[in-house]
């Protein structure tokens, strides 16, 4: 842990709109963890997965941005990704920038442009799974285990971007999240699939191939008896959730899996109101997992619509400040 336990906080796009719950479950678990989040001023995009496939040095620049902002920020070396996919590229980004000066050199022509300057390496990057887990450790979670999960039987599902890079998770079979549920108190079910990618954007290019991943994953929860499905990425929770319907007409089954966030359910078990920890807006209904621990939601919160089918969740974030113009 940071030497006063303050990290700095890179939310990404998807927590400010498709996974607001994420945000908000993971800012009111850090309080009870005494965990200091200092959001980074006028952040902006990672450009998600497929920037870097378009044009490498702007996209570089574009997550540079970002690491140079929060080097600016104070308070701690460290910087904290929820999202996976903002977690990777904000990684990638510091240690090429560290590693090939070239493009270091070339990334900071680019944000001379803003004012700005950035020296790879001189921050960490780090998923805030690790934060929650290596840092403050499941002896201080479970110490604040007040309203123990039992009788929730959940698969833990990391996705395909956290374990690949060189973490110290396993890469087929990591249990960092297994563990976290069962100090909660939550039943974990064996989860085969629980790297498998969720297809990530694949909806928005072949909705074919995405319902199959998707369909699979949700099959094998299903199979080992889940009543919910526990993700650490806005991206998965999204794909998983939202295209859960889709997938049923399809391939012409019933699943009925909620997808929940991490912090969500550590939030449940500290204590704290599903109305504070987001709960009521997702799309498939978490209540009737919920109820097997004896909790309730609050009034039912309108269900959020629809994307278009070209619209990537990636809305614009909010912020203020600095101009490049």
């Amino acid at each position: 842990m940071t030497e006063n336990g303050t990290y700095v906080y890179y939310p990404g796009c998807s927590l400010q709109s498709t996974g607001r719950a994420y945000d908000t479950s993971t800012k009111r678990v850090a309080q009870h963890l005494n965990l200091t989040l200092n959001e980074i001023e006028d952040w902006n995009c990672c450009g998600a997965t497929e920037y870097f496939s378009v044009n490498a040095l702007p996209a570089y620049s574009l997550v540079a941005r970002n690491l140079a902002l929060a080097a600016e920020t104070g308070g701690a070396p460290e910087v904290v990704a929820p999202c996976s996919a903002c977690y990777l590229n904000l990684r990638k980004t510091n240690d090429y920038m560290h590693k090939f000066k070239k493009l270091g050199a070339q990334v900071n022509q680019a944000l001379a442009a803003g004012g700005l300057h950035y020296e790879g390496g001189s921050l960490r990057v780090r998923h805030l799974l690790d934060i929650i887990v290596q840092d403050v450790g499941y002896d201080a979670i479970g110490a604040q285990v007040t309203r123990p999960l039992q009788g929730l039987r959940v698969a833990p599902y990391y996705g395909c971007l956290i374990v690949r890079p060189d973490t110290g998770y396993n890469t087929e079979y990591p249990t960092h999240l297994d563990a976290l549920m069962t100090t909660l108190g939550a039943t974990v079910v064996d989860f085969p699939m629980k790297t498998h990618c969720c297809g990530g954007h694949m909806t928005q290019i072949s909705e074919e191939v995405a319902y199959e991943l998707i369909r699979r994953i949700l099959k094998n929860a299903a199979d080992y008896g889940a009543d919910a499905i526990v993700t650490l990425c806005p991206m998965c929770q999204l794909n998983l959730d939202a295209y859960q319907g889709q997938v049923n007409r399809t391939f012409n089954t019933d699943f009925n899996i909620p997808v929940m966030f991490f912090t969500q359910l550590m939030g449940l078990a500290f204590g704290l109101s599903t109305d504070e920890l987001g709960f009521g807006s997702e799309m498939v209904p978490a209540m009737p997992a919920l109820s097997r621990i004896g909790r309730e939601l609050p009034e039912e919160r309108e269900r959020p619509k629809r994307r278009d089918k070209q619209a990537l969740p990636m809305p614009t974030p909010r912020g203020s400040g600095r101009s490049e113009s």
